[in-house]
């Protein structure tokens, strides 16, 4: 439950604040101002009131506005948690202005009135809005949902966009897996933008590129102190996410404590900043994506099996661009309409030829491969349509002609016959492994051998799929 605080010595205030607050908030009540300072550093509330005269330090006349700025300061060093405002009789209502412009967040009048307490209440309530807007807008660059993604022909990508309009209005967990670039970030954030937190904010978070050692801090945030170079208190990207949707790609890359707070904010919705003593109580939708075997990992123990469990209640598989061949049309025309936007260059087709190409090509980086090579040709083009001398050549199947093999008559035939099969077959297992990422079974599908086959290719030539994947 949240906590608020109130400082006064004004009974009557503290009942009315109370009846109006406490079926939501755990009210404490403090008749000094060290006390106040010292409730805050200890409860960090969500919520607090103080009486001016006690803002004053009981002088209970005027100050400067410099000597307000003081005065604030310190209670706002005590704690960021929630908005301060202050309580002032009808005579020090020129005071109250003063503190409010020295930084504290709003002023009630005492005797406070219920009506002008449910104003104010309104304006707390905005106040936090706001607060939790500017984080958002600091750390996401925008909300740019591809509709480009989202028009399919594919009867493997249908489903999975009927899976979505299904579980999006839900708080269940959603795991997207698949491939690098295949989409899933759009996906998560189709996902937000279909549920009932679409109004709130959406934030991404890629633990494979945040360091080991401040990823639990930027999740969870920290006190200050909590470690070396922690100046002040940090709200983490969970706390920041607070009523929308919190999105972790590459999450089986997370470290094992992280892995235990994650299970905790998905089992209790509530955590600790790094440092902190007090739980942080969060409402928040998570979805998580991963290009890995999140299962393999579990049973590997490199990750959690519990918390494989808890992230995966509602799995979705999006396919690789490859099995999906039928949207290379429909999604090159989108990238086209939103480069002519961009650039205003009127481009409007693409070549036939180029167009056949890119169904026969493997598409090893997915929907974010083509939709990079569509803008690199929109770049390098001089006419209205995408032709080949704008694509590179291995895309378009292309290959660079083969010097003439210089045949050594000193050795016999079936030697050098057998020597060339040999460097063909290993030429043609390492493009196999580059295409498919190292991924065997996909590997051994374009060879068109079993898995089994292709494992005994691979150690007779002494190939490791752990080198493909990069």
């Amino acid at each position: 439950m949240k906590t608020l605080l109130i400082a006064t010595a004004e009974d009557y205030d503290v009942d009315v604040i109370s009846a109006s607050f406490s079926a939501s908030y755990r009210i404490r009540r403090t008749r000094d101002r060290a006390g106040f300072v010292a409730s805050l550093r200890r409860l960090h509330p969500d919520l607090a009131f103080i009486d001016i005269r006690l803002l004053q330090g009981g002088q209970n006349g005027q100050l400067p506005e410099a000597e307000y700025r003081k005065h604030v300061d310190e209670l706002w060093e005590a704690s960021t948690a929630g908005p301060i405002l202050v309580i002032s009789p009808p005579g020090l209502l020129r005071e109250a202005f003063k503190a409010v412009k020295a930084g504290v967040s709003n002023y009630l009048t005492s005797p406070i009135d219920t009506t002008e307490l449910d104003h104010v209440t309104e304006s707390i309530q905005e106040f936090a809005r706001v607060r939790l807007e500017l984080d958002y807008l600091r750390n996401q660059a925008g909300m740019d949902c591809s509709e480009e993604l989202l028009r399919t022909n594919s009867p493997s990508m249908t489903e999975v966009l009927r899976k979505i309009k299904l579980a999006a209005p839900t708080r269940t967990t959603v795991l997207l897996s698949g491939e690098t670039g295949v989409g899933k970030s759009t996906l998560a954030k189709l996902i937000h933008r279909l549920s009932s937190r679409s109004d709130r904010q959406f934030i991404a978070v890629h633990c494979g590129a945040i360091p080991d050692t401040l990823l639990e801090s930027e999740l969870f945030g920290h006190e200050k102190g909590a470690f070396t170079g922690a100046v002040r208190r940090k709200r983490g990207k969970f706390e920041v996410a607070d009523g929308g949707t919190i999105f972790l790609d590459e999450v089986g890359q997370l470290t094992p404590a992280a892995q235990i707070k994650l299970l905790g904010v998905l089992q209790e919705r509530s955590f600790h900043r790094v440092g902190g003593e007090l739980p942080i109580n969060v409402d928040v939708r998570i979805i998580t994506a991963t290009n890995e075997d999140l299962k393999a990992l579990s049973e590997a123990g490199d990750f959690r099996r519990d918390l494989f469990y808890r992230v995966s209640v509602f799995p979705l598989e999006v396919p690789p661009l490859r099995e999906r061949v039928e949207d290379i049309p429909l999604l090159t025309e989108g990238f086209l309409r939103k480069l002519r936007e961009a650039m205003g260059k009127d481009i409007v087709d693409v070549d036939p030829a180029v167009l056949q190409s890119f169904l026969r090509y493997g598409w090893p980086g997915n929907v974010r491969e083509l939709e990079n090579l569509i803008e690199r040709a929109f770049i390098l083009e001089g006419t209205a349509t995408l032709t080949a001398p704008s694509f590179p050549a291995e895309v378009l199947g292309i290959t660079p002609a083969e010097p003439a093999i210089q045949c050594d008559l000193t050795r016999p035939l079936a030697e050098v016959r057998r020597d060339q099969v040999a460097a063909l077959e290993r030429q043609y297992l390492e493009e196999a492994l580059r295409r498919t990422r190292g991924r065997i079974s996909d590997a051994a599908r374009l060879a068109g051998v079993g898995v089994r086959q292709l494992h005994k290719l691979l150690v007779k030539y002494g190939l490791h799929k752990e080198t493909y994947r990069s």
